[in-house]
């Protein structure tokens, strides 16, 4: 087994190699302007830190949101065209369920929060770190207050408004090892991972403006 891994549903552009043991290499960028300069460079990276070719991946991972449109589509269709490419399956795993995997937090409950912009979180709700209790949702801190009120919470959108998540945990972003791990796990339990399609939670930020006049001829 050779899985690559990747995510660009956070500020963080990340890659991992796991051969089904451990990760053998992985590599994380911040940045939320450049995913798709980013990504394929870091897939180039980590596979010379492993030493692996393209073609020795047996399998792709990748993160599947909730994130914003325009960065979690780069790493979708990224995966998609490795997959297609190499003829292998490819996996998807939910970017908040990467992040409370990688959360220090030995017992639940507990919630992930990452950053949606426009003042919202996209969350939930963790009974222990492999375990979600509730479906990705997106919303104003202020309106989540008293369902997550006393409950640690880890990630940017926790840090990001401390007065709904005081003590907020690190990770601030998800990393592909978190993600490559938790599915190998749950392929080595012959759990069926979600299809590789995007929870985006809402629509884009960039839409088509109503009413506008048309100015091409007739």
């Amino acid at each position: 087994m050779l899985l690559l891994a990747l995510d660009t549903a956070t500020p963080a552009v990340t890659v991992a190699l796991h051969d089904g043991t451990d990760v053998i290499a992985s590599s994380s960028q911040v940045d939320a302007r450049r995913h798709g300069e980013l990504l394929l460079p870091a897939v180039d990276r980590v596979l010379a830190e492993a030493g692996a070719k393209l073609d020795a991946v047996t399998g792709i991972v990748v993160g599947i949101g909730p994130g914003p449109y325009t960065g979690l589509r780069v790493g979708l269709m990224t995966a998609d065209t490795f997959a297609l490419a190499l003829g292998v399956p490819v996996h998807g795993v939910c970017t908040l369920d990467g992040l409370a995997y990688a959360a220090d937090i030995e017992k639940g409950p507990f919630v992930v929060a990452t950053d949606a912009r426009r003042k919202e979180v996209y969350w939930a709700r963790y009974a222990d770190s492999r375990t979600r209790l509730t479906d990705p949702a997106v919303d104003r801190p202020a309106d989540i207050a008293d369902q997550v009120a006393g409950l640690p919470a880890v990630g940017a959108g926790a840090l990001l408004y401390p007065d709904t998540f005081p003590g907020a945990h690190e990770p601030e972003h998800v990393s592909a090892a978190a993600l490559a791990a938790l599915a190998v796990e749950r392929l080595a339990a012959g759990e069926e991972l979600p299809a590789p399609r995007p929870l985006y939670l809402r629509r884009p930020d960039a839409q088509v403006p109503k009413n506008y006049k048309v100015v091409t001829p007739k």
